[in-house]
């Protein structure tokens, strides 16, 4: 994204946390939005075969954490790795077997989740320590003051589609900003989230019941982990709620739901008011990892070969290729109540 920030000002903390164990009470059952128990794998521990370009939808699970669901055992400690860590930042695996190896955080949920190659994830257990190097809450954009950005590292910023189409005025009105989604999901779509700080959890999206009836269905089968999409009518800035209007853009960081009122939910990214959406229907082709990074990491630090997402010490590095986006929406960063002009 071309957009100019405040990156250079931003600082790094390192925190840490570990791999926490999946969690379950006497009662055992759930029931489903059709009114049916179920008993599925969910949150916690370490989640294999799902990663970011997979389907959000379809699993055999509920509340499916992709990769590795990580806290911190102190409760400060703890709300300070889910406010701190943002989608983006790099995770390394300091105890056990994968000691060492790395991976990058995919957005928060009741954990701070963490995608690392399927290798990896074979060989970490719950347990084991990781750090976190946390950078980007504070990360704004300079040309349009009244855009909120949350939870993101600069270089996933960096590398979503779209930029400044006209930069804010001296007032900071006047501005429009552009980006790529995959996906527009309307407001009846907002699910369990609302009401929360942004930097905590996420936003479950219902009608996205994969195999319930079609009265349940809103179009949001097709999401896939990693898609950053745009949910209207909601903002972000100070805690997640509907606001006609503006638009929150998020990364899809969960899958699959059954428990009614949930689903596959995004990490917010960016909140401001809606301009005008572009409702093409172009599909890409389908990918496999969703995340902007080139073969020498985020944009400003150079790692050593053996430091890149999801690899080891002698393991050789996967590069990863960049987002394919489907549709386009503007966001305008202008001041609170201000009139919304646009054209596309």
């Amino acid at each position: 994204m071309d957009v100019t920030t405040n990156a250079d000002r931003l600082v790094t903390q390192v925190l840490t946390g570990e791999v926490w164990p999946p969690l379950g009470d006497r009662h055992a059952y759930r029931i489903d939005a059709d009114g049916q128990s179920f008993l599925l794998p969910g949150m916690g521990g370490v989640t294999l075969g799902v990663h970011p370009g997979d389907p959000a939808t379809g699993w055999a699970g509920d509340h499916v954490e992709p990769g590795l669901s990580v806290r911190h055992r102190e409760p400060g400690a703890n709300w300070a790795l889910q406010f701190l860590s943002c989608v983006g930042n790099e995770v390394r695996v300091e105890s056990g077997p994968a000691a060492g190896c790395t991976g990058i955080v995919t957005g928060q949920h009741a954990y701070v989740l963490v995608d690392c190659a399927e290798a990896v994830l074979e060989r970490v257990t719950v347990g084991d320590r990781v750090a976190v190097f946390a950078r980007g809450q504070g990360l704004h954009l300079r040309d349009h003051p009244d855009v909120a950005v949350k939870n993101t590292d600069p270089w996933v910023l960096a590398g979503l589609s779209g930029g400044t189409v006209r930069a804010a005025g001296p007032d900071g009105t006047g501005g429009r900003l552009r980006v790529g989604v995959a996906a527009h999901v309307p407001s009846e779509a907002i699910g369990a989230g609302a009401g929360m700080v942004p930097e905590f959890a996420n936003t479950d999206l219902m009608g996205a019941y994969t195999g319930m009836g079609d009265d349940l269905s809103l179009g949001l089968e097709g999401l896939r982990i990693g898609d950053v999409v745009a949910l209207h009518d909601q903002d972000h800035r100070f805690g997640r709620g509907h606001r006609p209007g503006w638009t929150t853009i998020g990364m899809v960081s969960t899958g699959s739901c059954s428990l009614f009122g949930h689903g596959p939910g995004p990490s917010t990214l960016l909140s401001g008011r809606l301009r005008r959406s572009n409702s093409s229907t172009t599909r890409p082709r389908t990918w496999r990892h969703c995340w902007p990074r080139g073969p020498a990491g985020p944009p400003g630090r150079t790692w050593p070969r053996e430091r890149r997402s999801g690899h080891c010490r002698g393991q050789p590095a996967r590069v990863r290729r960049a987002p394919v986006l489907r549709r386009s929406v503007a966001v305008a960063a202008r001041r609170r109540r201000a009139p919304v002009r646009t054209d596309r």
